[in-house]
Parts: C-alpha cells; structure tokens; sequence
C-alpha cells in the first residue's frame, strides 16, 4: 500500500484474504456462489477512540494483525489499485493468532 492513508479513530484499513477456490473434497467453487471473505490482514490503523472526559482508548487491534470481520460491515475503498475494506474496530469479532 504506497499511498498514505491513516485511518481515523478506531477505524482499520483492512485488505480481504481470498478463501480456498476448492473445497476439501476437491470441488471448484464458482464467483458466483463464493461468499466474501471476513478475514482480512490490517494494512493500517487509527489511533483509538476517545472517551466522554476525551480520554484516548488505544485500540486492540494494530497493522499486520489477521482479523475475522462481520460479514456486511465497513465501506469498500480501493487504494492503489486494491480492493481494501475500512471498518471500526468493534466489527472485528476476532483476532487470529
């Protein structure tokens, strides 16, 4: 990602990691029965959020984390020619270690 994006807030630039194309029984899947993926690789992350005495609340989730997602959360941007997903920390449901 050359651009330079910072993310907002508790928001996170977060690039989709494509599923297998096959199942395990060797089936190709086609584009068109193929859900989205919800996990994604974190390219970039905001400072947090701030509290109602505006505190800052530092975030969980930093660059390079691998993520699992909501299915229909964030907004599709692209940056560089790439597909990215920006969404807020609270649609991450898991961090993948």
């Amino acid at each position: 990602m050359a651009a330079k994006v910072r993310p907002l807030h508790n928001r996170l630039i977060v690039q989709r990691i494509q599923s297998e194309e096959k199942t395990s029984g060797g089936i190709i899947i086609p584009d068109t029965a193929k859900e989205k993926p919800t996990e994604g690789k974190v390219l970039a992350a905001g400072p947090g959020k701030r509290d109602e005495k505006g505190n800052l609340i530092a975030m969980d989730v930093k660059k390079g984390d691998r993520v699992l997602f909501s299915k229909y959360s964030g907004s599709e941007a692209t940056l560089d020619g790439e597909e990215t997903l920006i969404i807020s920390e609270d649609d991450v449901l898991a961090i993948l270690e």
